[in-house]
This record gives C-alpha cells, sequence and structure tokens, in this order.
C-alpha cells in the first residue's frame, strides 16, 4: 500500500512536531509512507534513515527567494503530476487546505483524510494533529518527537571533536530564525561565567548563517570563554546531530536546535522570548525559560532582554546534579 502525508508547515521545528502522528499511519498500515514537505523543513537531513519514512517528496512552494515550480495554477498542475508517479492510494493531509484536497483528488489518490476544511485560524499544532490521528485512526498519540541518531556516527563525533566524558559538554543554540526570537550574546556569556566557575564545560555553538546569528556567535568566540567554544555554523544537521547526542545538555533559543536536540534525547533548556510556549514544552525533554516579569510567552512578548541567566543556570543546575 502506498501512503503519502502532506505536511506543509515549513520549519524544522514544525517537522519534528509532526513526526510522531507521520509514524503513527507508517504503524497503523504497517508499511513506510511517504511524505510531502518544504526544503526549508530539512527532512532529507534528518529523516533519511527512518525506517517509517518511504520518499520524501519536496514541496516547491512560498520559497522567499524565488517562485516556486509549485506556486500557482501551473505549479498546482505540476504538483498533480508529480505525485501520479507515485501511484498513492491514500494521503493524510495536515492542514485544512481545498488547494491540497483538490491536487490529492487530481492526482488519482482514492482515500484522503485531511484536517476540516476552511478551519486554518486558531489550530493548536499539536491537539489538531491529535484529534486528526484519534478521529481517523483510532490511535491517541502523545507529543514525543524521537530521532535516532546512529552509534557509531556519535562515537566518531566524539574522537574528532575531542569530546570528553570529564568535561560537561553543553549545546548552545545561539542562533534563530527571527531576530526577536535570538538571546543577546551577554546572557549567553553570563551563563557561560556561571557554569564555568563550577565545572570543566565545553560549548558547543549551534547557529544560522544570518548576520545577526552571526554577529552573536563572533561575540562569543571573541570573548574570554573562546578556547572552551567550538563553532558547528559551517555543518548540516547530519553532522551536527551526532556531537549533539555527545552533550549533557542543550540550552537553546526556541529554533531548530530546540526541537532536534530534544527529539533526539537531550535534555534542553528552551530560552522562550517572542513564541508560544508550546513550541518549547511539548516535549518531556525540554524545560522553558520565560522572560522575567511574564506569566507566559507569545507572539509579540519581545522577552529577549529579560531571559534571566540566573535562572539559566538555576535550570541547569537541577538537571545535570
Amino acid at each position: 500500500m502506498k501512503i503519502l502525508a502532506i505536511q506543509n508547515r515549513k520549519g524544522i521545528g514544525d517537522m519534528i512536531i509532526f513526526l510522531p502522528f507521520i509514524e503513527a499511519i507508517s504503524k497503523k498500515f504497517n508499511t513506510p509512507i511517504s511524505i510531502l514537505v518544504k526544503e526549508n523543513s530539512k527532512a532529507n537531513q534528518f529523516l533519511n534513515n527512518n525506517k517509517n519514512i518511504d520518499n520524501i517528496i519536496i514541496l516547491d512552494r512560498d520559497n522567499k527567494k524565488k517562485y516556486g515550480t509549485h506556486d500557482g495554477i501551473r505549479g498546482s498542475f505540476k504538483l498533480v503530476n508529480d505525485l501520479k508517479k507515485y501511484n498513492f492510494e491514500k494521503v493524510f493531509i495536515f492542514n485544512s487546505s481545498l488547494r491540497y484536497n483538490l491536487i490529492s483528488k487530481l492526482a488519482g489518490i482514492k482515500k484522503i483524510y485531511q484536517y476540516p476544511l476552511f478551519k486554518k485560524k486558531k489550530q493548536h499544532i499539536i491537539e489538531a494533529a491529535q484529534n486528526f490521528i484519534k478521529k481517523e485512526l483510532n490511535l491517541i498519540i502523545d507529543s514525543n518527537p524521537n530521532i535516532l541518531v546512529e552509534t557509531q556516527k556519535v562515537q566518531i563525533a566524539k574522537s574528532r571533536y575531542q569530546i570528553l566524558d570529564s568535561q560537561i559538554n553543553i549545546l548552545l543554540g545561539v542562533g534563530g530564525s527571527g531576530n526577536t526570537k535570538r538571546i543577546p550574546a551577554e546572557i549567553f556569556l553570563k551563563f557561560m561565567k556561571l557554569s564555568s566557575a563550577e565545572h570543566n564545560c565545553k560549548y558547543f555553538l549551534a547557529t544560522g548563517k544570518n548576520e545577526g546569528e552571526q554577529k552573536i556567535l563572533n561575540t562569543i568566540l571573541q570573548s574570554e570563554f573562546k578556547n572552551r567554544c567550538v563553532k558547528l555554523d559551517d555543518l548540516n544537521i547530519i553532522d551536527i546531530l551526532p556531537i549533539i547526542k555527545n552533550c549533557k545538555i542543550s540550552i537553546c533559543n526556541d529554533s531548530s536546535f530546540s526541537h532536534l536536540s530534544s527529539a533526539i534525547g537531550i535534555p534542553t533548556i528552551v530560552l522562550m522570548a517572542d513564541t508560544p510556549l508550546l513550541y518549547g514544552s511539548y516535549s518531556p525533554q525540554m524545560h522553558p525559560i520565560i522572560p522575567d516579569g511574564q506569566k507566559s510567552v507569545t507572539h509579540d512578548s519581545l522577552g529577549k532582554n529579560k531571559i534571566n541567566p540566573d535562572k539559566i543556570f538555576s535550570k541547569f543546575k537541577e538537571i545535570t546534579n
């Protein structure tokens, strides 16, 4: 049986959040399933060896850099033709869009399962997926994504980057997709001062290539802790995951690395400055820190300067002791 799941949100975190529900479909029908996802999800970098995933089909749409081949009416028909090649029998659509419903029908897919049409507004990303899978498959799925990292690759990374058991190895996810998510370098440096005063720490700095992200990275690399740091911004996700797996703990902005870290089983302190709290608390491995003076956090909280390094350190001690 050939089955497709459509997950059209663009982020790495979104892909990871939906992973347990996609895997549930595969397990229910006892067959790997294909997924239609956007390139920015980077699914082909961390799901290639997932036994529940068959083909990873890239949805070339809504790319800010260019007009995608699946955009517009012409692009919709191209997507129809692209999907026809696989002869899918079932499709599970994790959105309420009529567009994907029609594309699936035109692609000849007989069984279409989808969120209620035209009800996109105010959908809770996790509850909507849970309700969908409960309704269609009668399964109750917990929100606890799990990504496997090969043991051999973990050992190779340990040797290559001189990761010692006598140290506390820490991933610092200092980047973020938007400026309001990026905690200032000074706050990370204050945490590093507190943690290095009590422990022999090694810090792995994960971030993107955005100018703002690089500024934070360079500030840390020019600090007194530069000899304790290893920067990871030149590596692909597939090469970073074995390094993270060697870490005892991760401390990350709400970013791809907070999702990846928690999904491979590393306790992750998530610094929530400007996005809904659920993005930093859906996994048992996640430990959110919110801005001082706030009871919760959401879009437009603008709290990146109010993340308290003392609270980060307190949570760090609680987890590592």
